[in-house]
């Protein structure tokens, strides 16, 4: 099933709870802005490249349109639009004022040079120019796009535009007005958002255990956050494979592996008893925490018996299928999604275009208690809507949103 179609059931589950009309559901479910282009650019190892690429613009009810650009071979106008979508949703879980969008090009970023990537982020900027901006449109790194692509986008809009918008994109770099907190801001949000789970069951952190897939910026992270806090972390993968460690592992040393250039499967050698498995071996290791942190439709109606964790932390994207989502609901495990989870990176990103337009900036401290607060109170909405109603984390915030971004069209006279 297509991404956007995922998109689509849960909205309609919402809508059944708020008791929406068709029009209303319609309004929802239907982008304000679906732009395309072509990319064409001279290759630095000679002759040119054309790369499809997208901007999409759902709903901008609340605020500006606000989503990451991604540089991937996958994708998509189907992709980007579902990410759009939640990005929207996203942003009324945790209640910032601002709307959804999400960009991407369709290429494969290891094949090109800095300077390829670099002219790419230009033309892309100068395709979709008339649609971004501080008060229209406002970009941030995604998949396989970083704080050094954000800093060259700007330059490009700055010199289309012929004056100074730092807060055009946000996940740009210190020196050109990036915020503190920024660059772990997604993973650290949702370990507050696995905080006040904990807390509500009466769980402690240091007789639990953690599985967590992905070992790039958010998942190694979140990794990192798991150990400080004393939980055993007994299994961890990227794209190459698994190490697990039955009585858990030094993460410290295990990412510090990582960052040496090695793939974590290669880090088995180092620990005695560790085992190696294949990339999805993590998703049906014995934990009781298990943090997707890697890519879309991780766990499917093919492997959800094999899940053995009662709390899922959804850092990714869309990791969870809707079919597997409701297997996992039946068992009473406890799915904290995706638009509540890593809501984090674009409320550290509001905090940047705040940060933008007023000239003045925060100390970490300030960020990092903002970042808090707001994750704390999001998950405080959503469970006790889903307490009393009686539905899901996921259900809850989903209809959470909905109603909030609902409001917002009727208060504009668009309904």
């Amino acid at each position: 099933m297509a991404a956007f179609e995922y998109f689509k059931q849960h909205v309609n589950k919402a809508a059944d709870l708020l008791g929406l009309t068709d029009a209303e559901r319609t309004a929802l479910l239907t982008p304000n802005r679906v732009l395309n282009a072509d990319l064409t650019i001279p290759l630095e190892a000679g002759g040119t490249g054309t790369f499809p690429a997208y901007r999409v613009q759902f709903n901008n009810a609340r605020g500006p349109y606000k989503g990451g650009i991604r540089f991937h071979p996958d994708a998509d106008e189907d992709e980007v639009s579902a990410l759009a979508a939640m990005m929207a949703i996203k942003c009324a879980v945790v209640g910032i004022p601002l709307g959804g969008a999400k960009g991407g090009v369709a290429v494969d970023p290891k094949k090109l040079s800095q300077k390829d990537l670099h002219l790419l982020s230009r033309e892309y900027v100068k395709a979709f120019a008339d649609h971004i901006g501080p008060d229209q449109d406002i970009p941030a790194p995604d998949v396989y796009t970083n704080a050094e692509i954000m800093g060259v986008m700007l330059d490009e809009y700055e010199k289309i535009t012929g004056k100074s918008q730092s807060g055009m994109i946000t996940g740009k770099p210190l020196s050109l007005g990036g915020s503190l907190g920024r660059d772990t801001a997604t993973a650290d949000g949702a370990i507050e958002v696995l905080k006040a789970l904990m807390q509500d069951r009466h769980l402690e952190t240091d007789v639990l255990t953690a599985a967590v897939q992905g070992a790039g910026n958010a998942g190694a992270q979140a990794a990192h956050l798991l150990y400080s806090m004393g939980m055993n972390v007994v299994s961890i993968a990227d794209s190459k494979g698994t190490l697990s460690v039955e009585g858990g592992m030094d993460v410290e040393k295990i990412l510090m592996f990582k960052e040496s250039g090695q793939h974590i499967p290669d880090a088995g050698d180092l620990i005695p008893g560790a085992e190696i498995g294949p990339s999805e071996a993590v998703l049906s290791a014995a934990a009781d925490v298990l943090v997707p942190a890697a890519l879309e439709e991780q766990i499917t109606k093919e492997n959800v018996e094999s899940i053995t964790a009662g709390i899922v932390l959804e850092i990714a994207n869309g990791p969870v299928t809707p079919e597997a989502d409701d297997a996992l609901a039946a068992r009473g495990v406890a799915v904290i999604p995706d638009v509540l989870a890593n809501a984090g990176g674009v409320t550290v990103s509001y905090f940047e275009w705040v940060q933008n337009r007023s000239g003045y900036y925060w100390s970490a401290e300030v960020v990092r208690d903002g970042l808090k607060s707001t994750m704390i109170k999001a998950y405080r909405d959503v469970a006790d809507f889903a307490s009393e109603r009686g539905v899901t984390l996921r259900e809850a915030s989903y209809a959470l949103a909905v109603g909030r971004i609902m409001d917002a069209m009727k208060a504009r006279g668009g309904l």
